[in-house]
């Protein structure tokens, strides 16, 4: 595998060699399922966010990494095969469909790629639609965790580069819609998820990607991770910075487990970094 994206003729005319599967999510919303009976790609397996890609909300921030059992059973009940080429794809901008190409990535799966421009990619295109629910063969997919690097609360400070994918007003502090806490971790660059596409909902071009993270400080030469709000949309930077010749790891607690700790220093726009929360 040479690239984590795929585009909607390259899914066309290798969609019986491929496994599908449907990501929709939407932050704060209902899971996609209603969306997915709508209309999905031919032959694509339905998989939840909530309950498939992600432990229960605690310590590990609202979206932790599933327990590998969890996702083992969930990709098999996909039909997700160790031999076959996996294709991810969601209806917001491969936000959601990303966390699924990491976790089979961090898991061992070695051929995934993301719908490059999502569900309105494909429809565009004049994809195929089929409605209902796809029930496909059980797969026989194995889990082998730790083939993705990540990074945990205790060593993120330590980071040589630390970027923040989130919208900048929640970078700077200024707003904060989903978590008690404002701010972001010290020393973090922000780089949000929505300067990685161009106007069409597709990835920027590798030199465009190198360029934008160059001017952030990203350039490679030093070890990188990424954040975000829960863990989830982090990943398109990773898969940005992958375009770009970066190899990323995760924070997957990210900031709303980072400040479930009150010991741990937040900054802003407005007050800098702080040794603490009173």
């Amino acid at each position: 595998m040479t690239t984590p994206l795929i585009s909607p003729q390259e899914l066309h005319e290798s969609l019986a060699s491929v496994t599908v599967l449907d990501v929709r999510y939407r932050m704060g919303g209902p899971g996609g399922r209603a969306e997915h009976e709508r209309g999905h790609v031919p032959g694509a397996a339905y998989v939840d966010m909530d309950t498939e890609l992600a432990a229960p909300p605690g310590e590990g921030g609202r979206h932790p990494l599933p327990p590998t059992d969890v996702f083992e059973a969930a990709m098999r009940r996909a039909g997700v095969r160790d031999g076959k080429p996996v294709v991810v794809y969601d209806d917001w901008a491969g936000l959601a469909a990303g966390r699924a190409w990491w976790l089979l990535r961090y898991h061992g799966h070695p051929d995934v790629r993301v719908l490059d421009g999502a569900w309105p990619a494909w429809v565009e295109a004049g994809g195929a639609v089929h409605t209902g629910t796809t029930l496909p063969g059980r797969g026989d997919f194995t889990a082998r965790p730790g083939q993705m690097p990540v990074v945990e609360a205790a060593d993120v400070l330590g980071v040589p580069v630390l970027v923040d994918a989130r919208a900048p007003e929640r970078y700077r502090g200024e707003v904060e819609p989903i978590d008690p806490v404002a701010g972001h971790i010290p020393g973090a660059v922000n780089v949000p998820t929505t300067t990685n596409l161009r106007a069409d909902g597709t990835f920027r071009s590798p030199e465009e990607l190198r360029a934008l993270y160059a001017a952030a400080g990203v350039a490679g030469d030093e070890r990188v991770a990424v954040y975000c709000g829960s863990g989830v949309t982090a990943v398109h930077d990773i898969i940005a910075l992958e375009l770009a010749g970066i190899r990323a790891a995760l924070y997957p607690g990210s900031w709303s487990g980072w400040i479930t700790d009150p010991d741990r220093p937040v900054a802003s726009a407005t007050t800098g970094p702080t040794s603490g929360r009173p």
